[in-house]
Formats: C-alpha cells, structure tokens, sequence
C-alpha cells in the first residue's frame, strides 16, 4: 500500500503556499533545503492512503459534497462508483487528518498507459491537493504508468497555477462545454468548458516539480497580449509568436455577483485560448499566476 505523510512546521506561510517541511514516503523522507526550523512546533498531519471500504467511498463522498454544494442528482461520482472502480484495480485515496478526511482523489485507466484523475479535492491552504497528486503519481509510476491527466477549468486562476507551475502538467486539448451545463455551488450554471492537462510523470520537469521546483515558463519581451483583464476580458493580439492569455482574478466570485462578465470570460477564453490551440499552438506555462503563455508553432 503507497502512504505518504507531510510534515508541517505550523506556519501560516506554509500554507499560503502549499509547502510542506518533509514528506514521509513509505521507508523514506524527503526534507526540504531549508533553515530555522522550529522542531518544537513541527507535527505529522496529514496521511494518504488507499481506500477500499464502503464507509469511506461514503467519506469521499459527503467531502466533495461539501466541496462542491452538488446537488443529489448532479454528483459526478457516487460511492458506489467509487467502490466498483476499486474492485476493478482503479484508483481511489484519501488524505486524512486523525479520522478526519481532508481530501480525497479518483482516477481510472484509460488509453495508452494513462491514468485519468476524475475527481480530486481537498481542504484549501493545507498543500494536500499537492501531496494527493504526488500520492497519485507514485501509485501509477509502481504500476508502470508513464501520465496522468485530468479536466479542469480553465478560468480558474489557482487551479491553472497549481497545474501549470506547481506540478508541470501541460494543456493538451481545449473542450468546449465539456460536462454541459453545471449547477453546483461553484459553477452556478456556467457552462462547463475545460482544458484536459497530461502529467508525464518521468519528464524532467516534473520530477523537479515533485521536488517543489516550479516550473516557469520564460516570456520574451515580444510576447503579445491575446487576451488582457480590465475586470472585463479584453480581446487583443493573437499574431505574435508567443501570445498571452489572462485569466480572471476570480471567477466564482464573479459568477455570483456579475453572470454577464463571467459569462464574457467563458465566451472569451474559448474563443482566444480555445481558438489558438485548435490551430497547434502550445501552452508551455503559467506567468505570474495570471497568464497562460501560449507558443504558436512554425
């Protein structure tokens, strides 16, 4: 069974920025290059394991709901689902604080070597969506899976810094309204556009991100703006060679106070980063927790 533990100082700076002092993995440590630390304070959290029972699927479950504010009929994923998925040799965790779950994560096999990463959330501030994912990578890579990839929204300014930056993921495909319509808490309606990101676990990159590298994409001083935020999105140039893409400071906020500008956004981001990656350009980062740097392709 894979298990990993994050060590944690008690800082609040840590968990602005989801960092962790160490990481228990199975027989061994992984310490952070870092000074001053207060051994005083330092406690074992967080523990991520398999799940396997009922009552946990059940867990996962009442934690997403909690997350997310699905409505009874609009679950993505039930616990019965949960259990066949692992009865069928599929992947499902949870990271558990004591007896509380804190987060929890559901993936299964897909094509060509790959897991798909359904579902994974996760109590926010704590760096345990970091620790799910790299609970998740050991997992695959044990079973000699060479990628991950997952769906997520792509208006969603953490959620593309996290991806991008902080695990080095990639955006392989733009889909347009990809579950339909979504009347969750958090998307209120909005149509579902998201952006499928691979995870290949073996790349240089990653395995510095594992080792908490970010991964930043350089920006040359020709860079174009194709999409720039004025509270509004503002469409601009798509001609330049690499060309940037804002994203909304915070898009459900926005979804609650202002469904026109949110709605402008989804119409916009589809149209501006949607529209460059149906014609090849690739996005090879996230700058400054803002941008998409998208590279278009001679």
């Amino acid at each position: 069974m894979t298990e990993r533990r994050a060590i944690l100082s008690g800082s609040t700076f840590e968990e602005q920025i989801g960092y962790a002092r160490a990481v228990v993995d199975s027989d061994r440590v992984h310490v952070s290059e870092t000074t001053g630390c207060d051994s005083s304070t330092m406690t074992t959290s967080t523990v991520i394991r398999e799940l396997h029972a009922n009552e946990q699927f059940e867990q996962v479950d009442e934690l997403f709901e909690r997350i997310w504010g699905f409505e009874p009929d609009s679950r993505p994923i039930t616990a019965g689902l949960m259990r066949a998925l692992t009865h069928a040799g599929n992947y499902v965790s949870g990271a558990f604080d004591g007896d509380r779950m804190v987060g929890a994560s559901v993936g299964f096999f897909g094509q060509d070597s790959t897991l798909h990463s359904h579902n994974t959330g996760a109590a926010a501030g704590r760096g345990i969506g970091f620790e799910l994912k790299l609970h998740q990578r050991q997992w695959a890579l044990d079973r000699g899976i060479s990628r991950i990839t997952w769906t997520y929204d792509p208006l969603v300014r953490r959620n593309a810094h996290f991806n991008l930056a902080k695990l080095g993921a990639r955006p392989a495909e733009y889909l347009p309204n990809f579950y339909g319509v979504m009347a969750d808490a958090i998307n209120q309606g909005d149509e579902s556009d998201r952006i499928l990101a691979v995870w290949p676990l073996t790349e240089p990159r990653v395995e510095a991100a594992v080792r908490r590298v970010p991964c930043l994409p350089a920006v040359p001083e020709d860079a174009v703006v194709g999409l720039g935020d004025d509270g509004r999105p503002v469409e601009g140039r798509t001609d330049g060679r690499v060309v940037l893409v804002a994203v909304p400071e915070d898009i459900e906020r926005l979804r609650g106070v202002d469904t026109g500008a949110a709605k402008a956004w989804r119409h916009a981001m589809r149209d501006v980063l949607g529209g460059l990656m149906e014609e090849g350009a690739t996005v090879t980062g996230f700058h400054r927790k803002t941008y998409y740097v998208v590279q278009r392709n001679a």
